[in-house]
């Protein structure tokens, strides 16, 4: 199964890409990125009553929800989150604590995943340079649609110096990159919890259809 696990939409402040016209590339390009499903990671911002079961029967993709935090460590992916989470910590926060942010997301049943490792300011490799490694950490960003220059190169670095299992997603903000990094699971993903699951046991590979 295949899943872009970095899509912001319109309900992002720097976006203005619609759901259904992320899905509408998608299905017209399913032979270039042949994905099942792409997740929300709107950017500091938690909106338990969006409900998109209407698009995903009507274009048979997943659709699942996270969303993207600003740490002390840079950017952080959050899966699985639940009303306990969600209160817990303020989204809004551009620094939130990242190695209590891990620690804690996790006993409340979710993950916290580091993207985009190598950016410049906002990436973990940055902040690894003179802080030390943050405990927990189950997989990286290997691969990000936004990645300039070396910056996946150093990501990989990190990968084999650290041993995280590895994801990719777009970060798409416009329809055009939607897709074009993805992740392979080698487990069927139907909710929030398999992916939580499916990344904390490493079953999950990162793609590039660039």
């Amino acid at each position: 199964m295949i899943l872009d696990l970095h899509v912001h939409s319109e309900l992002s402040d720097d976006s203005r890409a619609g759901v259904e016209t992320y899905l509408k590339v998608l299905q017209r390009k399913r032979e270039e990125r042949p994905l099942d499903g792409v997740v929300l990671t709107e950017h500091r911002q938690w909106n338990e009553e969006v409900d998109y079961r209407s698009l995903e029967d009507q274009y048979e993709m997943k659709i699942l929800r996270g969303a993207e935090v600003e740490t002390d460590y840079g950017h952080v992916l959050l899966y699985g989150v639940t009303p306990e989470i969600a209160s817990r910590f303020d989204f809004a926060d551009v620094r939130l604590p990242a190695q209590k942010l891990v620690t804690e997301v996790e006993a409340m049943g979710g993950v916290a995943v580091p993207c985009h490792p190598g950016r410049t300011n906002i990436g973990l490799c940055a902040h690894y340079e003179d802080k030390p490694p943050l405990e927990g950490v189950c997989a990286v960003e290997a691969i990000n649609g936004g990645s300039r220059g070396d910056e996946d190169a150093q990501t990989a670095l990190l990968i084999e110096e650290q041993g995280y299992a590895s994801f990719g997603g777009s970060d798409a903000h416009l329809v055009a990159f939607i897709g074009l990094c993805a992740t392979k699971f080698q487990d069927q993903i139907d909710t929030e919890q398999d992916l939580v699951a499916a990344l904390r046991a490493g079953r999950c590979n990162a793609v590039d259809f660039r």
